[in-house]
């Protein structure tokens, strides 16, 4: 889908509600979350009615329930799912649809922060180079037994860029890593970060 065809996608730079959590959301990529706060409970409402999505950024200092400091860049989440929790709480489903860099944030009074954001350029398709074949391999071994949320993907084994998004955001390391995975423009930049992480997960468990 072209920039200008899509609605969550501005032209320009635009404001966007933020959503600071100790996740680091990929292009592409499902998010859970239960959603309990009167300003996030709010705020899913808007982007339902409006179809419109909303800011995931990574937190740096501080807490998801209170103030918090975050990271630059963080990425577009829009709705695909919902339902209500036996216990009340509000459950979505979010998915990964574009990385932007934070210009500028405000407060609402409501507590809920607002960005002005500049959208990150999309990646392009790049093959998965043989090299990397054994990733991807590893990759389609594990996803099936991720649950539903990865059940609904288009798989894209071949595809350089899906397969270290994937990746990055499954594989048990920290946030910060993550979060430098997700700021690269180069999908096999990521690969090549990413593949000395696997193989020492790999022996360390063999």
């Amino acid at each position: 889908m072209s920039h200008s065809s899509d609605p969550l996608l501005p032209m320009s730079d635009a404001e966007i509600p933020l959503f600071p959590l100790n996740t680091v959301l990929f292009p592409g990529g499902p998010l859970p979350l239960r959603v309990f706060e009167p300003r996030y409970l709010d705020m899913v409402s808007r982007c339902m009615k409006a179809d419109s999505g909303f800011g995931v950024v990574l937190i740096k200092d501080g807490a998801e329930t209170g103030p918090s400091t975050t990271h630059a860049v963080g990425t577009l989440a829009k709705i695909t799912d919902w339902y209500q929790g036996s216990d009340g709480i509000l459950g979505i489903t979010a998915l990964g649809i574009r990385r932007y860099r934070i210009l500028s944030s405000q407060r609402q009074s409501d507590g809920l922060a607002l960005g002005t954001v500049e959208w990150l350029d999309r990646e392009t398709d790049v093959p998965l180079p043989d090299k990397y074949q054994v990733l991807a391999n590893i990759l389609e071994g594990v996803l099936g037994d991720l649950g539903k949320h990865y059940e609904a993907l288009e798989k894209q084994y071949d595809d350089a860029t899906w397969v270290g998004c994937r990746l990055a955001e499954i594989l048990p390391i920290g946030l910060e890593q993550k979060q430098f995975c997700l700021e690269l423009n180069d999908p096999i930049q990521r690969l090549e970060v990413l593949r000395p992480l696997l193989k020492s997960m790999r022996g360390a468990t063999e």
